[in-house]
């Protein structure tokens, strides 16, 4: 590939690799490093995992749902590239369960997780908090912020997204990542960094002495990640947190680095892909304060947001998205909120 072409979110990129791996296959990306993927049942259709060589197994990075089929895939890696070595420890780059979802079983076999603190606390308690229905205050949370009303009204009587269905269940302890140290990860060195705004405490790893990038979904090439605002945490900043995250790790990033990301493919320029990340933001807050030129609710701000018609499954990843922007707004002082008669909110531009 290596097109300079590319648009938006790819230019300035290089892909060493113009295709995936086929399913239960993997490719070498480096000495002792093999890059697989896993299969998700959603828009974005699959997670990347890799596998470092250590001396006694593999470590993996990440793992994908906790499927029957995603097992199965991991067993045919396992007797195939892997040599029918162990997985003896688990590097799981954040909360999310399409990275955290077969972590339970992987331990349950005897690997060693490595997580943040964060990610850790935010994964149990979201696979020990199984809702048939959603709870009032998520109902009302997204009300005020402006959902569709038939939208919600359809959501109030369905099993919501829940993590107990597709992620395995962790038992008590892991070995925790800290921002700053340094771990030693397929006999390589590596730098813990810290990511924000997709997910809590997010892991970005830096080789010391190399060019390998342990990315995530902090590093993604082609898409940004979703920055959404949700009822665990109201009050929160995702967009705060995400920009702050991009200044933070911009001075680590090498041209001649070589990212490995959680989804999509692997690829190099990464101080360009920082300076897009963090400008793909800051030109979308720009459009919704120039959008807020009357009155809107949350649910009326996907226009300057996003370029394609949002609904069915997108519906919800591109709300929480809308109101956290809008909240990062309100919160530097470009939007004002006012309260509609039925409580639902307003917000307009300064």
């Amino acid at each position: 590939m290596g097109k300079s072409d590319l648009p938006d979110g790819y230019a300035g990129l290089t892909f060493p690799w113009a295709e995936p791996p086929a399913e239960g296959e993997a490719v070498e990306v480096a000495e002792g490093v093999l890059w697989a993927r896993l299969p998700l049942p959603m828009a974005l259709d699959h997670v990347n995992v890799y596998f470092l060589r250590e001396d006694d197994g593999w470590a993996m990075v990440d793992t994908g749902f906790d499927t029957k089929r995603t097992r199965a895939i991991v067993d045919r890696l396992r007797g195939g590239p892997l040599g029918g070595r162990p997985i003896t420890r688990l590097l799981v780059t954040h909360h999310h369960p399409d990275h955290v979802g077969l972590a339970g079983w992987l331990q349950g076999e005897g690997a060693e997780l490595l997580m943040t603190r964060t990610a850790w606390l935010m994964a149990r308690m979201l696979t020990l908090d199984d809702q048939p229905l959603p709870p009032a205050e998520t109902i009302e949370f997204c009300r005020r912020w402006g959902m569709d009303p038939d939208i919600l009204a359809a959501r109030a009587t369905e099993r919501p997204f829940n993590f107990a269905d597709i992620v395995a269940p962790l038992p008590l302890g892991f070995t925790r990542l800290r921002e700053g140290e340094e771990v030693t990860l397929g006999n390589r060195r590596w730098h813990v960094a810290r990511g924000d705004g997709h997910a809590a405490e997010h892991a970005v790893l830096y080789e010391m002495g190399g060019d390998l990038v342990l990315g995530g979904d902090q590093l993604l090439p082609g898409i940004s990640p979703n920055l959404g605002l949700y009822p665990t945490e109201a009050n929160a900043d995702p967009i705060g947190d995400w920009l702050a995250a991009c200044d933070r790790l911009a001075p680590l990033a090498r041209p001649d680095h070589l990212v490995l990301p959680g989804h999509k493919l692997p690829y190099r320029g990464l101080p360009k892909r920082m300076a897009s990340l963090r400008q793909n933001h800051v030109t979308a807050l720009d459009r919704l304060e120039a959008h807020l030129d009357v009155p809107r609710t949350g649910g009326a701000c996907f226009a300057p947001l996003f370029k394609r018609r949002v609904e069915g499954a997108l519906y919800g990843l591109a709300f929480f998205e809308a109101i956290a922007h809008l909240r990062h707004l309100h919160l530097t002082g470009r939007v004002t909120r006012t309260t509609r008669d039925d409580g639902v909110w307003l917000w307009q531009a300064v």
